[in-house]
């Protein structure tokens, strides 16, 4: 006779404090709305402070606003989070912005920018953070992407970066599991926000992205994304993935540069002179509007 499975643990978000960066618009709202419905006390933090402060009223939160690259303004979002809510319980280091264009005509300080907001941005939350994820056992969910696992031209930056953050959860959570903290990583697709929405409108990334093979070019809801992160989160999850196919992928991450040059042999040399001769690279979206420093 075997042993009946494990029940799967589970935790109750009601009650507990959800600190979300670049909770403004896309995912991070969305899953600060869905936290609150299920009683969760909700932090935000991150730019465009109207839009901010908007989703906050909306599902009964506080919005700081903060710029992740920033340690002071970070620091003092944080310590402002702990001061009113008397702790933190999980932290989702989700803000994000993406740039097109290919590395030799790329605008510099975009792709930095990437880099900076994408990955350091995450090394700061996690660490202003810690030390009540500490004192609280919490869990602390790192946001990466598909990009992480498949890196496309024309999104060096934002797999460069998202790399970085798969691999810093993975140290992350070997150092501070005897400490009670668990850490998650979340790999999304596309997912339909405005990022990617405004990324599609660009006249040479667009018709890259979107003439990909099969699923890999499909947009997945912004609905999607939040049900599997608050699943993930009562759950401490090791990963969330959106679609679950990523994960499948995961176990074959060494054959996709092969699959990505094949693919891309045909199409991006004209892409290419175009980006070029044209300087149509820089950041997207409103979030990257917001990020942008000149």
């Amino acid at each position: 006779m075997t042993s009946p499975a494990p029940e799967e643990v589970t935790v109750d978000v009601a009650g507990k404090v959800v600190l979300i960066t670049g909770a403004a618009r896309g995912i991070g709202a969305e899953v600060a709305t869905r936290l609150a419905r299920e009683g969760a006390r909700v932090a935000l933090v991150g730019l465009e402070a109207d839009q901010l402060h908007q989703v906050a009223e909306a599902c009964g939160g506080r919005a700081w606003e903060a710029d992740v690259t920033d340690w002071q303004a970070l620091e003092t979002a944080v310590a402002n989070v702990v001061d009113h809510y008397g702790g933190i319980d999980v932290v989702v280091a989700n803000a994000g912005v993406a740039a097109t264009g290919f590395i030799r005509s790329m605008d510099t300080k975009a792709f930095e920018r990437v880099i900076e907001v994408n990955l350091l941005g995450v090394w700061r939350t996690v660490r202003a953070c810690l030390p009540h994820l500490i004192a609280s056992r919490g869990y602390c969910l790192v946001v990466s992407s598909l990009a992480a696992i498949v890196h496309i031209p024309g999104n060096a930056a934002y797999s460069a970066a998202k790399a970085g953050c798969e691999a810093f959860a993975d140290s992350l959570r070997a150092e501070v599991r005897h400490l009670g903290v668990d850490v998650g990583t979340a790999y999304f697709s596309w997912i339909a926000t405005d990022m990617v929405n405004s990324a599609d409108e660009h006249p040479v990334f667009g018709p890259l992205r979107t003439g990909m093979p099969g699923l890999a070019a499909k947009k997945y809801p912004v609905a999607a994304v939040g049900k599997a992160v608050v699943k993930g989160i009562t759950r401490r999850a090791r990963a969330v993935h959106v679609p679950g196919w990523v994960g499948a992928l995961k176990l074959v991450r060494a054959l996709t540069p092969r699959i990505v040059e094949r693919q891309a042999a045909t199409l991006v040399p004209t892409a290419d002179r175009e980006m070029a001769a044209n300087d149509l690279s820089g950041l997207v979206g409103p979030g990257g509007t917001a990020a942008r420093k000149d």
